[in-house]
């Protein structure tokens, strides 16, 4: 028995060691073992109470909050209130119609900008229009009148004025280095609930032919812009103002997404203009343009559908004294190309009165080369 235990024990251990021998110089050799699950090592975000800074635009929006106010105006009534208004049964089935207690017509909400620390500010002139009194209401709760400097229907600009200390002015971006898709903030008071900023991108750059304006260069931007929000500001991401909000293409009266701003550039034009002068004075040439066409340009032998084709012309009006009549074509003014109708008008307002300035254009298939002296645009109503 004693002999079978020491061959059994000589026997295991001659094994192991076969065994370790091979595991160490044939480790292929080994029996398979189960896969081991690998391990995945994560970095984690530590976890913040708020959105990352670059994804926020809280210091955009608080620069510029200060800057736009509430503009309230009312009118006063041009006729005596009817006695049946006062009627409860008839306020209760229609409503409180016409003036208020008064004498004055429903005061009308808007939003404007703080242009200036000495009181201007910049609104539309829909918001201020016949209006006999603006109130103004500042972000910091403080409230002013203010009075009317000077208005411009042709861009529905308009600049009030009011009278107080420490006044929040606003920063001018360079709005000629906005580039579509870039995000903009709107600013205003919407449907009266108050102060109130919404997001979106620049949705398209010199959009004209609205039937807006009679001079259109709007920024189109998809940040929600109500009745409410008119004049007030559109900014950048740094805070400054890219433009002033001015109309929305809507057929509910909300905000659909396509919203248009007055461009910064020319806001400053047109409200130096108005501080300096009370109005804006631009050059005029006397003429009724149309664009043309590819028909028009077919019948009147024109190599393309560049130009404006002159419909009419006022009587002892600047273009009547240069010799042009209905049915020429207007090819530059001033050495500038004209592109369309739109950009013969944006070239003579920019032009003052009584400049004389070449142009060129096509009459009967042929150039004709000519000097004009302008005169002053008159103003016209718009309604």
């Amino acid at each position: 028995m004693k002999k079978l235990w020491l061959i059994f024990a000589q026997t295991t251990t001659i094994g192991l060691a076969i065994w370790f021998l091979v595991t160490l110089l044939k480790p292929e050799w080994r029996l398979p073992v189960a896969p081991q699950t690998p391990v995945v090592t994560v970095k984690e975000t530590q976890a913040t109470a708020s959105a990352p800074a670059e994804l926020s635009y809280s210091a955009a929006a608080k620069k510029a909050k200060p800057s736009v106010v509430n503009i309230f105006t009312s009118q006063q009534a041009r006729q005596p209130r009817n006695p049946l208004l006062n009627d409860p049964l008839f306020r209760r089935f229609f409503g409180d119609r016409g003036q208020d207690e008064d004498g004055q017509r429903p005061s009308s909400l808007g939003s404007g900008v703080l242009v200036s620390s000495q009181g201007y500010i910049v609104t539309n002139n829909h918001v201020v229009e016949a209006a006999d009194e603006i109130e103004v209401a500042l972000a910091d709760g403080r409230t002013a009148s203010a009075k009317l400097i000077g208005s411009d229907p042709d861009t529905d600009i308009a600049v009030i004025k009011i009278d107080l200390s420490n006044l929040p002015a606003i920063s001018f971006a360079d709005a000629d280095k906005v580039e579509i898709g870039d995000v903009v903030l709107a600013i205003g008071n919407p449907f009266g609930v108050g102060q109130t900023v919404t997001m979106g991108i620049v949705s398209a750059l010199g959009r004209s032919e609205l039937g807006i304006n009679t001079f259109e260069n709007f920024i189109q931007t998809d940040a929600a812009i109500n009745p409410g929000n008119s004049g007030g500001a559109l900014i950048d991401t740094r805070g400054n103002l890219l433009g002033i909000n001015t109309a929305i293409y809507s057929k509910t009266g909300g905000s659909l997404g396509i919203g248009f701003a007055i461009p910064a550039t020319t806001v400053k034009q047109i409200m130096e203009a108005l501080i300096k002068d009370g109005s804006v004075t631009r050059g005029w040439l006397g003429v009724e343009v149309q664009d043309v066409t590819p028909e028009l340009a077919s019948s009147f032998r024109l190599k393309d559908t560049k130009g404006a084709l002159i419909a009419g012309v006022v009587r002892n009006g600047p273009a009547a004294n240069a010799g042009i009549k209905p049915g020429d074509v207007l090819l530059s003014i001033d050495g500038k190309e004209v592109v369309n109708s739109a950009k013969m008008l944006d070239i003579i307002s920019a032009l003052k009165p009584e400049q004389v300035v070449p142009m060129s254009y096509v009459r009967q298939g042929e150039q004709v080369d000519a000097k004009v002296e302008l005169g002053k645009r008159p103003k016209f109503n718009r309604r």
